[in-house]
């Protein structure tokens, strides 16, 4: 944890970014050094967020407090801090010393993802935080699709873009190269094994294809010839399920397995 020191040497703007990211960090301590949470509370109300009125009463409620009344209270200052920096966060995110995602924290598997064509950055971004979640080693996207460098991706991803290795490529090239590989290969598609009764394999290649098309004939072909299709049972008025909500069923099956 950063020295106070070090903490008032930062620029403003940082300092308080910084601070937030301390609070936060405090709120799930089992154990508070009171000096250096006096100290950092203290750095807080002298700064412009201490004139917020939210800000002054939340640091006094603080002070008061012990246990995991405090706990809530601190996290109750993080995240006003957040909305006063104009910043986000996500609740559980484990951050290094430079403020980003810290990679360390990931379970890492010898799972891959193909994305076949997905065309929206939304999707796309959500795929990647996903794909962080469940220990997939990297991701290969092909040419046609969202960019992972897209705003929007960047955007829903969180981070994530950062944090899973990922490589844009030809269907001809990712084709040539599977089939000199001996992973399982097999891809999230209607009209195979249903989730609960599939074989998902301890390494291998999962394909996801488009919102519209699905994976392509190629690709597909390839699955079938493989380890096949797992596909999720529904019972709605709708054929499929969004691309992102299929994925996050399949990757979690995947993972707990």
């Amino acid at each position: 944890m950063i020295t106070i020191r070090k903490l008032k040497s930062l620029e403003e703007d940082t300092r308080l970014r910084k601070a937030a990211l301390l609070v936060k960090e405090l709120s799930r301590s089992s154990t508070i050094d009171s000096v250096y949470l006096s100290d950092l509370l203290q750095i807080i109300k002298q700064s412009e967020a201490g004139e917020d009125r939210r800000v002054a009463a939340l640091i006094t409620n603080i002070t008061r407090q012990e246990g995991r009344t405090r706990a809530f209270s601190l996290e109750d200052l993080h995240y006003r801090l957040l909305d006063l920096l104009g910043g986000q966060t996500a609740d559980w995110d484990f951050v290094d010393e430079e403020e980003s995602l810290d990679v360390g924290q990931r379970i890492i598997c010898k799972r891959y993802l193909i994305i076949d064509r997905v065309r929206s950055p939304f999707n796309l971004g959500s795929i990647f935080r996903l794909s962080d979640s469940f220990g997939i080693k990297k991701i290969y996207i092909v040419e046609g699709g969202a960019e992972p460098t897209h705003q929007r991706t960047m955007k829903v991803g969180r981070g994530t873009v950062e944090t899973v290795e990922y490589e844009i490529i030809p269907e001809a090239s990712l084709l040539a190269s599977l089939k000199n590989s001996e992973l399982p290969l097999f891809a999230l598609e209607s009209g195979g094994t249903d989730i609960t009764d599939f074989d998902f394999p301890d390494e291998g290649i999962c394909v996801i294809g488009s919102e519209e098309l699905g994976v392509s004939p190629a690709l597909l072909d390839l699955c079938d010839r493989r380890s096949g299709r797992v596909s999720i049972a529904l019972s709605g008025t709708k054929g499929s399920l969004n691309v992102t909500s299929a994925s996050a069923i399949m990757l979690h099956g995947w993972f707990v397995r």
